[in-house]
């Protein structure tokens, strides 16, 4: 039984990803950050660690304790969260912040498991990016900048795995149906001074009421499922591709990004 490590299994796609992999045969190694997620995940058959990505302890401690508890095959790479807001309302301990989980708490726990898995010859670090590590729309400045970020990392850091039995892989998934709204509402609060902003009317108009009004699923939304099946291909294929993109939006953007002027590309992330 393969055994892996799976950040960020309170909701969304790294629960459904722990749910999918454990059916599937591999020993799930969870993490979550609150005792009653982890509570949760151990009584469905999962260990789970606590893992905070933003303290450089809490990495460290859940590294230890995954690796003590057997040899690990694979990671996979999902916890994170989302800041909206217009850029230049982003103060700079926004920045701070998300890139602390999103970038750097990500690159240091992959740090920490790649010496066991050069010793043995063969691992999978599956990274979940995002279509927003493509192309950049308003609004997501922040969010996106940790995309586009770790996107960049991840691939040096597959062209300096290569020959080492390593694989490094990236999902990128459009709209996935997850609490990642409901979940970034606290942060919004707590670093955006919207009223102070020359652009409160366009918050009062889109962001506030796509963050706080219940709305139905976005265009082309897929379940989590959608992830997890690509996540499940990316850790038992021979040789996995660089990258799958999961859901319209990201096969669009991706496409977009590679084939249209600035310009043009600028008017349609606009519209997106």
């Amino acid at each position: 039984m393969k055994r892996v490590l799976i950040t960020g299994c309170s909701s969304g796609i790294g629960l459904d990803a722990a749910r999918h992999l454990q059916a599937n045969g591999w020993q799930v190694v969870a993490t979550c950050r609150r005792p009653e997620d982890i509570a949760a995940r151990r009584a469905e058959g999962m260990e789970c660690l606590h893992l905070d990505l933003s303290d450089e302890a809490s990495v460290a401690d859940c590294a230890k304790a995954a690796l003590a508890g057997g040899p690990l095959d694979a990671l996979v790479n999902n916890a994170a969260f989302a800041l909206p807001g217009a850029v230049e309302d982003m103060p700079r301990g926004a920045l701070r912040a998300i890139f602390e989980v999103n970038l750097l708490g990500t690159h240091d726990l992959t740090t920490r498991l790649i010496p066991q898995f050069r010793a043995q010859g063969a691992g999978r670090i599956v990274t979940i990016s995002s279509v927003l590590g493509l192309v950049g729309i308003p609004w997501r400045g922040s969010y996106v900048a940790t995309k586009f970020a770790l996107e960049g990392l991840t691939d040096v850091l597959r062209l300096e795995m290569h020959g080492t039995g390593v694989k490094v892989v990236l999902i990128e998934p459009g709209p996935i149906t997850s609490r990642i709204r409901e979940n970034a509402i606290p942060h919004f609060e707590r670093w955006v001074d919207w009223q102070a902003s020359p652009r409160a009317d366009q918050y009062r108009a889109t962001l506030l009421k796509r963050l706080y009004e219940p709305s139905g699923k976005d265009r082309f939304e897929l379940p989590p499922r959608a992830v997890s099946t690509r996540i499940l291909t990316a850790l038992t294929v021979p040789n996995p591709a660089p990258r799958y993109y999961v859901t319209a939006p990201t096969r669009i953007s991706g496409v977009a990004r590679r084939v249209l002027p600035t310009r043009a590309l600028d008017w349609f992330a606009r519209r997106t």
